[in-house]
């Protein structure tokens, strides 16, 4: 087919998600490989986004279509009630990399069917029905998942499930609590916190949903002693810690899960994108030995079709092989280290309107401003129409030399395949320096 025809049956018969039809002109995308991929005029794209900020291990790697075709050759599909190799194989080397006293998984179809169970595994365990989470946040599209979520995408959502109630997050760069350092950041975030529970009634509260490292509203690191301060608050009032790390997982903050870089143990992990790079449907819960006991004489009162899939089971085994073999995850954290850091760096001395960078891994942002001093965003919270026109410019200057960026709010997010190499990060940080012009010429000084 040519791009032509692509985008004629899109434009008649797909529907998109968070669209408005009419306003949208998807690029016809032939092929993919490695950190590119390639529209049906042969312009090649930089893939900075990471499609979804789930291609960790790239486009089209071999090993894992291999494994695809293999499996698919030998059994496509088995319901979820029946043992299978490449399900049992998946869970095992999921428990053997996630934190002590973890070694059950539940299986899903993606990142919002994660949430909605562990949330489910929570209230059940606890016989409580209040859910914490941030509202700088995203956890799925599915009932309790956007209830859940604090980013707009919630708004016309609602009202869809109860018992939920946001809190604020930690985010020295923007505090609401008007920290000058870490340190107060930290203690002024779980004091915070503290008073969320305490005066919702913490008999009432089933458990904590955070993303480890918040992803999409601005991947926000946590400040150090944060995690554990909110692991401390869920012992003392016997709440269920949630890790949403469907995002910031496998490889994408240079550790298997990014909960690892501050050794704190959740109780419940839930995961996606990473675990297989998104080549199937693939996601799932990491379920607490005391949790899981729960349910050993008790039935779990949830499931699906396509939980476990082979196909899919069978990809995230190829992608934990790839990963340990290649090493992956130390690339990614080098990356991170000695090129995208020190890169963002740089771009920040020569840009007036870069107000900040931050990350760690293949996970970073640049914050632009109108002004440095106030931190003037460059576009408003949550802007659309002629309000985001500053970012669309920039967002269109990155496509036209062949970068493709993953941009939110007045956020651009540095977000390759893990497996990138240094000459294709230091190539995109060389398109945004170009790119940044733009942003400059917003800038008010």
């Amino acid at each position: 087919m040519t791009g032509a025809q692509v985008r004629a049956d899109d434009r008649a018969h797909v529907f998109h998600s968070w669209s408005a039809q009419g306003l949208i002109n998807p690029l016809p995308v032939e092929r993919a490989e490695g950190s590119y991929f390639w529209d049906y005029e042969g312009r090649r794209y930089l893939d900075f986004s990471s499609q979804l900020v789930n291609i960790n291990i790239g486009h089209q790697h071999p090993r894992m279509i291999e494994a695809i075709q293999e499996q698919a050759a030998r059994l496509c599909t088995i319901q979820p009630a029946f043992a299978n190799d490449k399900r049992g194989e998946a869970a095992r080397m999921i428990a053997e990399v996630a934190p002590d006293n973890l070694n059950k998984v539940f299986f899903t179809n993606g990142g919002a069917e994660a949430n909605e169970n562990a949330i489910r595994l929570a209230r059940l365990h606890t016989g409580r029905h209040k859910v914490l989470s941030t509202y700088r946040s995203y956890h799925g599209s599915t009932a309790t998942a956007i209830t859940a979520t604090g980013d707009p995408r919630r708004w016309p959502n609602e009202p869809v499930a109860i018992g939920v109630v946001h809190f604020w997050g930690p985010y020295p760069y923007r505090s609401p609590f008007y920290s000058e350092t870490l340190e107060q950041e930290t203690q002024r975030a779980l004091q915070h916190l503290r008073d969320t529970v305490v005066f919702e009634g913490p008999a009432t509260i089933a458990a904590i949903l955070l993303e480890t490292v918040v992803g999409t509203n601005g991947i926000l690191v946590p400040p150090p002693g944060y995690l554990a301060g909110v692991r401390a608050i869920c012992d003392e009032f016997g709440i269920v810690f949630i890790a949403d790390e469907v995002m910031a997982g496998f490889g994408r903050c240079g550790e298997w899960f990014a909960i690892d870089r501050w050794g704190v143990a959740p109780d419940l992990i839930t995961f996606a994108k990473g675990v297989n790079s998104g080549y199937l449907p693939l996601g799932g819960v990491v379920i607490s030995d005391e949790i899981a006991e729960t349910f050993r004489e008790r039935p779990f009162p949830g499931g699906l079709t396509y939980s476990g899939h082979p196909l899919a089971c069978a990809s995230a085994v190829a992608s934990m092989q790839i990963f340990k073999e290649e090493g992956i995850i130390e690339h990614a954290r080098a990356l991170g280290d000695d090129v995208i850091g020190p890169g963002l760096a740089a771009l920040m001395e020569r840009h007036p309107s870069v107000g900040e960078v931050r990350g760690l891994g293949v996970f970073w942002a640049i914050e632009l401003v109108t002004h440095r001093e106030k931190r003037t965003p460059l576009v408003p919270f949550n802007a659309a129409g002629a309000a985001a026109g500053p970012m669309n410019e920039v967002a269109a200057a990155c496509k036209e030399q062949g970068l493709w960026p993953f941009t939110h709010f007045n956020r651009i997010h540095v977000v390759p395949p893990c497996t990138a190499t240094a000459d294709e990060v230091r190539e995109g940080l060389s398109i945004l320096d170009r790119a940044l012009t733009v942003a400059d010429r917003f800038y008010n000084a």
